[in-house]
């Protein structure tokens, strides 16, 4: 399997590139704009084709590239079924699988950062079986929940309820890290991350309810342009 992993450091975001061999169709996954360029030209250089580009969810602190990468390269836009994003090509179910090429990715809806909140779950032959966990599950912490449809009781039970019964032994892939992460596993988050590990649902909602973060820097600006296909928008 071919892997890369990308990172932008303005928003501290992941972006995953996905294809079964070099030469072969491919699939990127929470794609930022300011680095499409970047992409693209990893994409040419191992003679792969773009067929797929995901967002895992609405995000709040970064443009999407999915409106540019259609532009460019024709392929389709995927998000979740509970999305308000106009620039998506097909709404994926709970469940339901996509097959790229070699790949196989299972969308599974896990609310909670976000009421549209989704991640993928890689489960190929000859493949490490993996999650990209979007916001919801991040390494040694988890995604806010205090706006876009965000709630901590969901954030909760889409971790301990979906992503956890994947097994131990899967890697997860956030879609931002703050301390220089690059990986984790089920069993290690499970054991080790400080929001969950020993801790009730009730504890762990009263965890979040009092981060009292402040809004993304750029929220003002992502969530509208990202649900304008990455076109920034003015706001009345």
């Amino acid at each position: 399997m071919l892997f890369r992993q990308f990172f932008d450091t303005e928003s501290s975001t992941y972006t995953y590139l996905i294809a079964s061999a070099p030469g072969r169709e491919a699939v990127l996954i929470d794609p930022v704009k300011p680095c499409m360029e970047q992409y693209l030209r990893v994409i040419r250089e191992l003679d792969l084709r773009l067929v797929t580009a995901i967002d895992t969810h609405t995000h709040a602190d970064h443009i999407t590239a999915l409106g540019g990468l259609r532009e460019r390269t024709q392929c389709v836009t995927v998000m979740g079924e509970f999305t308000r994003a106009e620039c998506v090509s097909r709404h994926v179910h709970d469940g339901e699988r996509m097959d790229i090429d070699g790949i196989t990715l299972e969308a599974l809806y896990t609310p909670g950062h976000t009421d549209e909140s989704f991640s993928f779950l890689l489960d190929s032959p000859g493949a490490p079986r993996a999650v990209f966990t979007g916001d919801v599950l991040l390494i040694r912490g988890t995604g806010r929940t205090d706006f876009q449809g965000g709630d901590p009781g969901r954030s909760h039970d889409s971790i301990t309820g979906r992503l956890f019964p994947l097994g131990d032994h899967t890697l997860v892939y956030p879609a931002h890290d703050y301390k220089g992460w690059t990986v984790s596993t089920i069993g290690e988050e499970r054991l080790h991350n400080p929001r969950l590990a020993g801790k009730t649902r009730e504890q762990y909602i009263e965890i979040m309810n009092g981060l009292q973060l402040p809004d993304p820097r750029l929220m003002d600006v992502a969530v509208p342009a990202n649900l304008a296909c990455g076109e920034e928008r003015s706001i009345p």
